[in-house]
Parts: structure tokens; sequence; C-alpha cells
């Protein structure tokens, strides 16, 4: 089997375990399906998300010049606390940003390396769980914009990571943190411009289990540009991420953009 065309971040499927696709032009993989089989990656080009030029990426599939102008990847997207829409203040678009920003975001705790704090849509729950590999996720409070959620995440930083750390992630070496214990105690921590909201907040434990066949002891990412050929078995998917017998490790989202064929 053959499959070729740019490189997106995988759709995924709740499910025991989760489900990974990936999706071309000329059709889509369920990446499940081939676990245990030789995939061979070929590295045929570049493509940006934004403009569809066939421009050298820059940043989260986008070109250099796209990048600096999409609203798609303003600050605010890595930063929710330096949302403005709610006060009517665009930073690229006004109307994407509003469309964005201005809808219930989730503040949660995850546990996919130590225990983390972040933010998401409320649509793309348990997405972004399973896109961090999170094991384990539970929402801490949902509110109606993305700037609240930003300066409750800001405020929750001082005790908890923000980032996964993607090598214990890989190699499995996992906490398993009481994280409903967890949401109680940091109640308290959040700004009182956000504690109204805890209460109306639905916050059940969300348990995830991804299909990975052995995880690797040690683990090498690898980079398109540097090997643009690369063979081996596939052992797992996790997070973004496909899991090699060898110990490589390839990050999906992190070459959206590039335009592969991929030969199983």
């Amino acid at each position: 089997m053959r499959y070729s065309g740019v490189l997106t971040k995988m759709p995924t499927e709740l499910a025991h375990p989760i489900q990974y696709y990936m999706v071309f032009n000329d059709g889509f993989l369920n990446v499940n399906q081939v676990l245990n089989k030789k995939m061979h990656l070929h590295l045929e080009g570049y493509q940006c998300l934004n403009c569809n030029k066939k421009k050298n990426i820059f940043r989260q599939g986008f070109c250099y010049d796209c990048f600096y102008s999409s609203p798609e990847v303003g600050d605010w997207i890595m930063k929710p606390e330096l949302s403005t829409a709610h006060l009517g203040i665009a930073d690229r678009d006004l109307a994407y940003e509003s469309k964005v920003q201005l809808q219930p975001h989730i503040v949660y705790l995850a546990a996919s390396s130590e225990i983390k704090v972040g933010v998401t849509r409320k649509t793309q729950v348990p997405t972004r769980w399973i896109d961090q590999g999170a094991e384990e996720a539970i929402a801490i409070v949902e509110v109606p914009n993305r700037y609240l959620a930003g300066i409750a995440e800001v405020a929750l930083k001082n005790h908890f990571s923000d980032k996964t750390n993607w090598r214990k992630m890989l190699t499995n070496e996992v906490i398993h943190p009481d994280l409903v214990a967890e949401r109680e105690k940091v109640k308290d921590l959040l700004p009182e411009e956000v504690k109204p909201y805890v209460a109306q907040t639905q916050s059940e434990l969300q348990q995830l289990v991804y299909p990975v066949l052995s995880y690797p002891s040690k683990v090498n990412s690898l980079n398109l540009d540097k090997t643009p050929d690369f063979s081996a078995t596939l052992v797992g998917i996790k997070g973004q991420y496909l899991i090699f017998d060898d110990g490589t490790v390839f990050n999906v989202r992190s070459s959206e953009g590039y335009v592969v064929q991929i030969e199983l």
C-alpha cells in the first residue's frame, strides 16, 4: 500500500485503544491497522497549510510569511492570557479571533509525564488530551472565553508544568497521581474572576489507552529534513507520535506541511 500527500495532525477517535488516522487527498489510513508492520517514509517536499504554496515550512505547518500574518497562529494561541477578543480588540483578525476565543474553554490537569496544567476549547475535549499523550485528565474549570482560561493557567503554572516531557511520555515514564484530589487542591489558587465558574463545571476523570505494542527504553526523534528516507517497524502510536521498533519516534504534528510518501 502506498499513500502520498501533505502531512497534517492525525485525527483521532476515542476508543479502547484510541484510533488514529492519517488523511491524504487520495484516501486515509487507519494507523492502528498497520501496527507491527514495516513503514517507509519518504520526504517529497513542502506545502504551506495556509497558502498551499510549495514553500519551506517555518512553524506549525505554515511558511514564514503566513506564520507572521495568519490569525490562526497569533501569540494568543500559545499564550491564552494574551487573548483580547473579549475586549473587542484585534490581534490580527477580530472576526476569526472572536470565533475562537469567545467560546467555552476548559482549564485542566493531565498526567502525560508528570502533572501538567493546560487550556483547550471545550469542543477539543478529549482530542487535546489525546494529542498530548495524557493517560488521565480532568477539567478544573470551564470558563466562557480564552482569556479567563489563560489567566487561570498562568496562576497554576506556579505549581504545575504547562509542558509535556515527550521523552518520558514515549518511554512510558508516567506518574499516576490522584487527579481528582489534585483538582480539589487547586481551586483556591485560581484568580477571583475564575472561581465562580468552578461550581458549574462537570469534572469526570478521563482515562486514555493508546495503541502501543512496546515502549522503547530510549528515543531518538526523526527529522525528515535530515533523514528524508526512513524505514522501520511501527510498534506504537501515542500523542501525535509514531513509535518504531528501533527507538525512533516521529512527531506527525510537528511535521505538518511536509509532503511525504508512505509505503507499507
